[in-house]
């Protein structure tokens, strides 16, 4: 078993620091108001409507910790002049198995942030974390899949070193489209 950790993420002149940590039940209701953004809900694969959808969301993450097998991160931004922190994003390492030398990332940017390098750069620490953590269980790939339409995903992946790979095919309901596989090794 993993134990949770927090990762952190050095502001830099254009963009303020990021913290990713586990999700926690006090999520819910940021998850809630950025779920509602169409552009999101285009491309997630568990829509969050309410309050009810939320916890369950934030629960099946908590138990991807325990299982120790999916590990994902709110991605948070300090206000400027304030103590709070704003959801902006989700990153998430998956499908890790001892042995098995590949595993996925994924990640989702809120409205609010889009543009500002939040996903590359939160995606960046997680792929560290990851290939620090689980190299010596023999992970040597890391795994990025989008759909082929989705140009943003693409950008992300491409600024984050994930090298595209091939084209796959559709594969509904969950991934209507065709997509794009993007693989960044352990030596990049």
């Amino acid at each position: 078993m993993i134990a949770p950790v927090v990762l952190q993420v050095a502001a830099s002149p254009a963009s303020p620091a990021l913290v990713l940590r586990p999700w926690r039940m006090e999520d819910v209701a940021a998850l809630v108001e950025v779920s509602r953004d169409r552009a999101l809900r285009q491309w997630a694969s568990s829509v969050v409507d309410n309050d009810a959808d939320g916890t369950r969301w934030v629960q099946a993450q908590q138990q991807g910790w325990a299982a120790g097998d999916r590990f994902g991160f709110a991605v948070l931004e300090a206000q400027p002049g304030s103590l709070r922190e704003q959801l902006v994003g989700n990153v998430v390492l998956k499908e890790v198995t001892s042995g098995k030398p590949a595993a996925e990332v994924g990640y989702w940017t809120a409205a609010q942030a889009r543009g500002r390098g939040v996903a590359s750069r939160a995606l960046e620490a997680l792929t560290r974390w990851a290939f620090d953590t689980f190299e010596g269980d023999g992970l040597e790939r890391l795994e990025l899949l989008h759909q082929v339409d989705n140009l943003a995903s693409c950008r992300v992946a491409q600024k984050s070193r994930y090298d595209f790979d091939t084209v796959l095919p559709a594969a509904p309901p969950s991934f209507p489209r065709e997509g794009h596989l993007h693989i960044r090794r352990a030596s990049a």
